[in-house]
């Protein structure tokens, strides 16, 4: 299988709404967390559900798209060091993030790399459903069990879940806090979804949406996410002192 050196719009188009999608749920979060507005349905079922739409799609892209181009070992690490920015300064905002979404993609990437000969033995067909079989099976981990939402199949030993090493894996210890948790376990299961969703795409170049704006920021992506909190708290905080 070759690799594609050339950028997909039409990737680009979707990764930009999803990054649209997270900015205004996170300029959402501010209002209520931050700048403590009243609104019940942010913490609701359906707020949940617009949150996990926003990373299955950010994840499941990323595993597509480690098909293209050919600076995946840069990518990855620009990721875990954006992760590791982000990190830090989430720290002095004194809402402390580990294992991040940014990070959890670096280091998906980078394990991918080395397993990529063996993970290409696998039939496309077969490699797709096992990974999303076991991203389910392995979605309330970090809860201490296997499961899906909330469906407990199995408990897990509890001295498997001890410090922030462990919470890398997806095994937290009982200390163990961040505002944006991502482990490799159950994620690293979907990343592999969308590795193997990129081996059954249709063969042939159709037509592929772009919205110039949009598309731009999907082409930008690691940037945006980088820069959108601060711009949109610096947004509400001036909001807030002129009201």
């Amino acid at each position: 299988m070759g690799y594609l050196s050339t950028r997909r719009p039409g990737l680009d188009t979707l990764r930009g709404m999803t990054l649209v999608s997270m900015m205004v749920y996170h300029a959402c979060w501010d209002l209520v967390y931050l700048f403590r507005q009243d609104w019940a349905w942010y913490r609701s079922f359906g707020a949940h559900l617009w949150q996990q739409s926003i990373c299955w799609t950010f994840i499941l892209l990323s595993g597509y798209c480690f098909h293209l181009g050919h600076h995946r070992l840069r990518r990855g690490l620009l990721s875990l060091g954006g992760g590791a920015l982000v990190s830090a300064v989430s720290q002095v905002a004194g809402s402390p993030i580990h294992w991040g979404v940014l990070t959890l993609l670096g280091a998906a990437a980078l394990l991918t790399i080395p397993l990529d000969p063996l993970l290409r033995r696998l039939p496309a067909r077969a490699g797709l459903a096992g990974s999303f079989c076991l991203f389910f099976l392995l979605r309330e981990v970090n809860q201490g069990y296997l499961g899906f939402e909330g469906a407990a199949l199995l408990t897990l030993p509890a001295d498997w879940y001890q410090n922030s090493l462990t919470a890398l894996l997806g095994f937290p210890g009982p200390d163990f806090f961040s505002a944006d948790y991502f482990s490799l376990l159950p994620w690293l299961f979907l990343f592999w979804t969308g590795y193997f969703l990129y081996r059954l795409r249709p063969e042939g170049e159709g037509r592929e949406l772009r919205l110039p704006l949009v598309t731009t920021l999907g082409r930008h992506s690691l940037v945006a996410y980088l820069l959108h909190q601060p711009l949109i708290y610096g947004v509400l905080w001036m909001f807030a002192r002129v009201s």
